[in-house]
Parts: structure tokens; C-alpha cells; sequence
């Protein structure tokens, strides 16, 4: 998806190349058939390049670079939305199959999860060790003292985290 900051940026930096130009030809041509004194011609191209051309591409990279930002983050918030929504429909995942199927390393995976589970919009449980990520209603979480893949006591880790230190399972409330 492309964003329109961008465009519009590259459009104000273009307009403002295109008016430096002709500004500078019209004064050069002023000057060359003695229409315009060069001080003249000198102030009107400072006074027109301080009060038009500089704010136009200054404001087009601004906007440019804006525009470039928000793709980034929208792309971000797509890859997370996909990995979300694979979880949610199978119920169960290999992390291997996610990591093929989203075109990303484990590390990324993970740092995914987390931050699925801190903005609040991912429960269930994660298997680390046999590289599984399973999606769970968090009711049926809640009160658990025991881990549902290996029935250790369980721990609290974190906001939202209580891991099993016998499997290295973490369940995200």
C-alpha cells in the first residue's frame, strides 16, 4: 500500500525544483536584456527561494518522510494482524509453519506474540520448546495453576505472562 504523505511529499519537493528553475531562468533572462539589475535579481531570487521554494521542498520532505514512517508501521501491523489471524482460525500452530508462512526468523515471531499479548489482543499459550503456539480463550486460563502441556506449577513472568519452569511454556492471559 502506498501512502499519500509520500506522494504528496514528492510532489511539493518536484514542485518546488521546477519553481526554482524557471525562477532562475526568468531572473537570468531579466538580467541578460537588462530588464533587472543583478542586485535586484539577486534579492528577488533570496526573497523567492526564503519564502516559496525552501518551505516547498522542506515541507515535501517532511511529508515524504512522514508518509514513509506509516508505511512501515501499517506493514508491521499487517504482518502482526496475519500472524494473529493464523493462530486464531487453526487454533494450534507450529511455530515453524508461521515462521515459513509470514516470511519472518523465530525471533520476530516472538517479538510478535509479546507484543500481540501486551497490546491485549492474544491468549493462549506458547510452547517454546516443542514449537507450538496454541490460541486459548483467557477464561479458560485464568485460575490455571498448572501447565496444560506438562502439568508443572506454574509462575508468574510478566504483565500478562506466567511461564512453566519445567517445559518453558508461557501462557499469555
Amino acid at each position: 500500500m502506498h501512502s499519500r504523505g509520500k506522494t504528496v511529499g514528492l510532489v511539493l519537493m518536484i514542485a518546488g525544483v521546477v519553481l526554482a528553475i524557471g525562477m532562475g531562468f526568468w531572473l537570468g533572462f531579466g538580467v541578460k536584456e537588462d530588464k533587472l539589475e543583478a542586485s535586484g535579481a539577486a534579492f528577488g531570487g533570496v526573497l523567492f527561494a526564503g519564502v516559496l521554494i525552501l518551505p516547498l521542498i522542506g515541507a515535501g520532505a517532511f511529508l515524504f518522510k512522514k508518509g514513509a514512517d506509516e508505511e512501515r508501521d501499517l506493514s508491521r501491523v499487517r504482518e502482526q494482524r496475519k500472524l494473529l489471524d493464523m493462530v486464531k482460525t487453526r487454533g494450534k500452530v507450529s511455530i515453524a509453519d508461521l515462521v515459513l508462512e509470514t516470511n519472518a526468523n523465530t525471533d520476530k515471531i516472538k517479538n510478535d506474540i509479546y507484543d500481540l499479548v501486551g497490546r491485549g489482543l492474544f491468549t493462549g499459550y506458547v510452547d517454546w520448546n516443542g514449537g507450538m503456539l496454541y490460541s486459548v480463550e483467557a477464561s479458560a486460563l485464568k485460575g490455571q495453576t498448572t501447565c496444560p502441556n506438562c502439568g508443572g506449577q506454574l509462575e508468574l513472568a510478566g504483565k500478562g505472562i506466567i511461564k512453566c519452569p519445567y517445559c518453558g511454556s508461557e501462557i499469555f492471559l
